[in-house]
């Protein structure tokens, strides 16, 4: 199992982007429909962040939705509210932060099929809280984050099976 993690790239005024890549062994119409059940979300989690979702379960996904969460982070807890802008299923869905510790938050998923599976690719943009002074927390927020994606990866491999390589395309 190969996934992929990029280097983070900084654009203007603050935004970071953030790029995964991972392979499944499984079908597309699977994968997406484990991604649309919001409650995986929690599975897919690393735990010290004590996510829970607030909505009502089991959430009907579609474009507009709002899906309310709780956690913390670094012992700090919050409420993170989003919504769904885009929702093309068995393709990709984008979900924004409305409401949460960064000033914006866009995660692009998508899904693409291929040969003894699907590859799931994550684009995340954001920017954090009072630019310019708060970039000195993005060496530690970089981090965070690619702690999260490892863990998310760890947990899929487990939940939804492992290969030695992401097919050539």
């Amino acid at each position: 199992m190969r996934a992929a993690l990029s280097a983070p790239a900084v654009a203007s005024r603050g935004a970071h982007i953030v790029r995964y890549e991972q392979f499944l062994p499984r079908p597309r119409a699977e994968v997406f429909a484990f991604f649309a059940a919001a409650e995986n979300l929690e599975r897919i989690t690393p735990p010290e962040l004590q996510f829970r979702i607030l909505t009502r379960l089991p959430v009907g996904m579609s474009a507009g939705k709002l899906i309310e969460y709780r956690l913390g982070l670094f012992g700090v807890p919050f409420t993170w509210r989003t919504r769904i802008n885009e929702w093309q299923p068995p393709h990709m869905f984008v979900d924004e932060q409305l409401n949460g510790p960064y000033r914006e938050w866009v995660h692009t998923h998508t899904f693409t099929a291929v040969p003894g599976g699907t590859i799931v690719r994550d684009e995340v943009r954001y920017r954090l809280p009072l630019f310019p002074a708060g970039e000195v927390a993005w060496p530690v927020v970089r981090l965070q984050i690619e702690r999260i994606f490892r863990y998310r990866r760890r947990c899929l491999e487990e939940l939804l099976g492992t290969t030695a390589e992401t097919p050539k395309r």
